[in-house]
Formats: C-alpha cells, structure tokens, sequence
C-alpha cells in the first residue's frame, strides 16, 4: 500500500491527457511520500491506449504510470474501476480536463493525516478558459465543476448537510468507499451517450458520509478545470443543464427513506413547478439573447420532468427483464 493514486478517468482523451500527466510531472514534494498515476480509460474511441502506452515507455519519474481500461460507459464505472485496481490509501480523482497545481499532492498528503475519520475532501477548482465566457457566466459556472468555497477549511456537514465537494479532484480514502459504497448505483455520469450529465459524485460521497466518515474542503488544495471552447456552446450548455436537471430525481432521492418518497416528491414537483413560473416570469423576454437565463430555464424544466423520466426508464428495465 502507498500514499496516493492520482487517478486520471478519461473517455477519449488522447488530446487532454498529455497536459494533465506534464502538470503531474511537475509536483513539488515536500515529504516523502509514495505515490503512482493511473489512467483509467473509459472505453474510449480514439487512441487513448495508445498516447498512455507512449507516455510509459517514456516515463523517467519515479513514480509508476499504469493504465486500465473499463470498457462500461460512464464516469462512475471509470471511477470504480479505479477504486478496485488503485495500489494507494488515498485516491485523488482527475478528470482529463483538470490540472493540479504543483503543490496539490503534498498538501492533499498534510490534510490526509489530520484525522482517522477523514473520508474524503476537495478544495478549489479554478477556471482556465480558452476563450472569454459570457459577462454572467459566472452565475452558472459551478454547474461545470468551477467551485470556489472560500478561503477558511470546513466540514461540508456542519455547513450544509447536502453540500458536497465537486467530484472533479476529490481525494478519497479507498477504504471509506470500499465499506461504505455500493457495487449498484443510480447514477453512472458522464458518458458519450447519457444525458444523465451529474450527480455520481454526490451519490458516492452521500454514502461516505452516511457511514460516519468526515468530508471537508481544503481551500489550499487547488486544481485548474480547463474549458475549452466548445463547452460554452449553446448547443453544450443546454444539454448539459437539461441532463443536470434528469439527474435531480436520483440526487434527491439519496436523502429520503423510503417511506418519505411519495410526500416529499409532490413537495419537489409543486417547488418546481414555482420556480419554474417565476423564472419564467421574470427573464421569458430575454430568453432569446440571454444564454445563461436558458440554460437556467432548461435545469428548472427538466428537473420538473426529471420522475417522469425516471420512472418511464424502470418501467422500460422491468419490461426489458420479464
């Protein structure tokens, strides 16, 4: 057992993935630690293998560099896959967008020694964007993984018992998810052809903290989230929303018991149905020439939507299986 996996989920990166390995070259180690990279390629289609098994046989750090496919779409089956085959205690979690700055790993390595109970933690994701996003953007930034949460560490629970760290540069600790994570979940994420855009993350860290481990957020612990053009497309942003705004139903359905199920989604579908009103109400005239305002409008629709979706996807599986 080593310190720390640095784990690199990835689904055709063969373009990406260079720039987050020549970021990992360059850390800055003030103790002496352990540690080893892992690329986990989610099936992807283009020469992902290939660009990871040129970077080993070029590989000169002293640190090992493994590859491991996972041939199931979806960013949590990458993710689980990493769990399964990782040699570290702790697993730092990349996707092929994110670069860690040259101090992540010793200070990921400090706070990991702060308490027994620690499961898991994040610190900031900062923008590095290839072109200038709109005025307002930032009124939506956080729904892609561009999360800054101060300047003070914190227990996420003691702040807010469903606030989370972005899944995007988590660090957990493997034995928290082996305990506590289960081997079926709601939510797969990402994928090339699931509109199910997020909330794997929240559906992992949920079951950690339920089983009595701490999650803080660790403000020095920063990566940069490279955005690239095309993911301030119209065409993106609103697909993305409209899958954020599907996957409400499993997010909120995490936090109930059972028997609360029918109760609370009738509050959730009349609270939607509010917002859904005002917003409209508020910002229908400027919808045309307001991307942000949209992309807004399109989260509040389809989280409206969001069981009826669900549950026509169980019936169809049940169907399926008779």
């Amino acid at each position: 057992m080593i310190a720390f996996t640095v784990a690199i989920c990835t689904y055709n990166g063969a373009l990406k993935i260079p720039a987050v390995l020549d970021h990992l070259r360059l850390q800055k180690q003030r103790q002496n630690f352990d540690w080893e990279i892992l690329i986990v390629d989610n099936n992807s289609q283009d020469h992902t293998a290939a660009v990871a098994q040129r970077y080993q046989q070029q590989w000169k750090q002293p640190q090992p560099l493994r590859y491991s496919f996972e041939p199931k779409q979806g960013l949590a089956y990458a993710r689980r896959r990493a769990v399964k085959v990782a040699r570290g205690e702790w697993i730092a979690f990349l996707d092929d967008d994110n670069w860690p700055c040259d101090t992540s790993l010793s200070v990921a390595y400090d706070f990991a020694q702060t308490s027994p109970s620690l499961g898991a933690f994040g610190g900031k994701i900062l923008a590095d964007y290839e072109v200038e996003p709109p005025s307002n953007f930032q009124e939506i930034a956080c729904f892609l993984g561009i999360i800054d949460r101060g300047d003070q560490p914190f227990r996420y629970d003691l702040l807010d018992r469903w606030l989370f760290p972005a899944g995007a540069g988590v660090v957990i600790r493997r034995e928290a998810w082996i305990r506590c994570v289960p081997e079926n979940f709601m939510l797969t994420g990402v994928s090339s052809t699931s509109m199910l855009a997020k909330g794997e993350d929240i559906e992992t860290l949920s079951y950690i903290r339920k089983g009595g481990w701490q999650v803080w957020h660790v403000p020095t612990l920063i990566i940069y989230h490279h955005i690239p053009k095309n993911r301030l497309s119209k065409n993106y942003l609103i697909r993305l929303f409209r899958g954020i705004g599907l996957s409400r139903y499993s997010t909120r359905k995490i936090r109930l018991s059972r028997w609360k199920y029918p109760l609370f989604f009738l509050l959730y579908i009349l609270s939607d149905c509010y917002k859904l009103i005002i917003y409209w109400l508020r910002h229908g005239l400027t919808l045309h020439n307001n991307l942000v305002a949209r992309c807004q409008l399109e989260l509040l629709l389809f989280s409206l939507i969001s069981p009826i979706y669900h549950w026509q996807k169980e019936i169809k599986t049940k169907g399926n299986k008779v």
